[in-house]
């Protein structure tokens, strides 16, 4: 092992070279800028020059969920970091591995109030996975491999590397390799072959069994091995949110997503199973509703990665802990084991009140009887003409649900949102960080208006880096969800959600066509049903340049099915005034 004379600034460049880092989203400041010198001279990794913290830490998101790679952002102290806190908290809920380095000032004037000083390892301890304030230039290289080795092991999250100026500037002999010292941190991925067993009993055992499937088997890439067990087992599965395409929309045992704003058959399947197979999902209130009254006669089989998810919301029967494709591999052995003695369950009686629901309630929506342009038809002609092998991204809101519902997902990892976190303004930026960790493949940011106002100089960067994003902008000219609520809850009192003049022809500000121009991008507009497909196909077309589209849409559309906040599921309604039969499916 060779030592070598350089500063800490050279090291943390280097240990991110090795550790295989080829993107860095950031902007440069006082505290971080010994880093950026030597940063400029690096040949592995790019820096994308962002136009807010918050766009770098959404874009190290999207980049790790396309690429499987450790998301890397990077700010100065003060605001530069805490401008990163949305976004890490955003990952922390979603369970995206990104490394957030912070520069921080002088560790002499750490705890006077300096110049552009926050606690920024204080500040984001409750939503990180761990993070770090290294003080000595000795401990960069060391720090940064433990960091990443964090992120992206068991259950991914984030992680913040804050880093003081003078340990930037500092001169010591590097040395590579380095040794991590993580000596509390062995996460479980084998599960327990007693507990997986159990499950495989409880299975062929079941009734009514249901296959809850969240965003880890997607984590945990097994897509693969969810299929064979599903086909395995004959039972229904639901997908949520964040698990869409784990199972393919297109296959006969997809019942949909679950949830508040779930399909009728997927709501349906839980609350009337009799045993619930949770694979990486975590009872999230958006699926449960109303947790006392959540699938009430089912038992639970809870697998997870992270113990602390076990039996948090619903007692678990079975618990497992461990890595969602070991477990599942393993159950497909234990289930077979049970069909080759003879024990298999038998669901004819279950599936045939599945298809009934799933007949009679389709997802669906109304055209505007004004002729104006529906936002559900907007999104799925968009999900038809582009196809599945894109990248969809969506903030949060109705156009994100619609997303949800009316694209058809066939592959794992091909949506991309907020989830947990909610966050407006994630879609552009996210989106800027797919398209440069896939540039090959389209990458679609599905956004409202009101989160679209909230990131948008990030078109600036996609202009100026050449990042061909697509940006449809589902424009209703309000805060569409919460304008929803307002009218089903509030007795249509629109207080504070119009993001237009109050005159029925008040114009829209901004003009998104305009500001699009302005930002070095291609901007389109469409606000009928007759030029949709045509102005989709000519976005389609645009491959040197960013393109915004402005879909101008009725404010009213809602969406349905929903789940009430504070009620349980089954008192979903498919409309205003409309429940489903639970009994009979019509």
């Amino acid at each position: 092992m060779t030592t070598e004379q350089m500063t800490g600034a050279q090291a943390l460049v280097r240990a991110l070279e090795n550790v295989g880092v080829d993107t860095v989203f950031g902007i440069p400041g006082g505290a971080i800028l010994p880093a950026y010198d030597p940063l400029f001279d690096s040949e592995k990794v790019r820096h994308i020059l962002v136009r807010h913290e918050q766009g770098a830490g959404h874009a190290a998101q999207g980049y790790a969920m396309v690429t499987g790679k450790v998301g890397v952002c990077m700010a100065t102290s003060g605001p530069g970091a805490t401008n990163l806190v949305t976004p890490i908290s955003d990952a922390y809920m979603d369970s995206v591995p990104i490394v957030a380095i912070t520069g921080q000032v002088a560790s002499a004037s750490i705890g006077t109030d300096a110049f552009q000083e926050a606690d920024i390892a204080g500040i984001t301890m409750p939503i990180t996975k761990h993070n770090f304030l290294v003080t000595r230039a000795e401990d960069i290289a060391r720090t940064i491999v433990e960091a990443f080795h964090i992120a992206s092991t068991g259950r991914p999250g984030p992680v913040l590397v804050d880093i003081s100026k003078d340990a930037l500037q500092a001169t010591f002999g590097f040395q590579w390799p380095v040794q991590m010292q993580l000596p509390g941190y062995r996460p479980v991925t084998r599960p327990h072959s007693k507990q997986v067993r159990e499950a495989a009993k409880l299975i062929v055992e079941a009734e009514r069994p249901v296959l809850y499937v969240g965003g880890g088997v997607i984590k945990a890439g097994a897509a693969a091995e969810l299929k064979v067990l599903t086909e395995l087992t004959g039972a229904p599965v639901v997908t949520t949110l964040m698990a869409k395409g784990a199972l393919p929309d297109s296959h006969p045992q997809h019942m949909g997503m679950p949830g508040m704003h779930g399909s009728v058959g997927a709501v349906g399947a839980l609350q009337k199973a009799d045993l619930l197979v949770t694979l990486g999902a975590r009872f999230d209130d958006r699926v449960t509703g109303k947790l006392d009254g959540f699938a009430p006669h089912a038992k639970v089989v809870h697998a997870d990665i992270d113990p602390a998810e076990i039996s948090k919301n619903r007692h678990a029967d079975v618990p497992i802990v461990g890595d969602a494709r070991e477990v599942i591999a393993d159950l497909i052995v234990a289930v077979q084991a049970e069909h080759d003695a003879g024990r298999k369950g038998d669901y004819a009686d279950w599936w045939r009140q599945l298809n009934a629901w799933r007949e009679t309630y389709p997802l669906g929506y109304d055209e505007p009887s004004d002729g104006s342009l529906s936002p559900q038809q907007v999104i799925e002609r968009i999900g038809r003409l582009v196809g599945p092998d894109a990248y969809y991204v969506a903030g949060v809101g109705q156009h994100q649900m619609w997303t949800a519902q009316f694209i058809k997902y066939e592959r794992p990892g091909a949506f991309l949102n907020s989830g947990g976190a909610g966050t407006m303004g994630y879609a552009v930026p996210a989106a800027m960080g797919a398209k440069v960790g896939a540039p090959g493949t389209q990458v679609w940011a599905i956004d409202g208006d009101g989160c679209f106002q909230m990131t948008n100089q990030e078109l600036a960067t996609c202009a100026i880096e050449g990042i061909p994003v697509k940006i449809a902008v589902i424009n209703n000219g309000n805060l569409g969800m919460v304008r929803q609520w307002q009218t089903l809850f509030y007795n249509e009192r629109y207080s504070n959600t119009r993001l237009k003049g109050a005159a029925a022809d008040a114009k829209y500000i901004p003009d998104f066509v305009k500001l699009a121009d302005a930002h070095g991008c291609v901007g389109l507009r469409c606000d009928n049903a007759e030029d949709l497909d045509a102005v989709i196909a000519k976005a389609m077309e645009i491959d040197d340049a960013p393109v915004v589209i402005d879909f101008v849409v009725h404010q009213d559309a809602m969406v349905w099915p929903m789940v009430a906040a504070g009620t349980g599921n089954d008192d979903i309604k498919i409309a205003r005034d409309l429940a489903p039969d639970w009994e009979n499916g019509d």
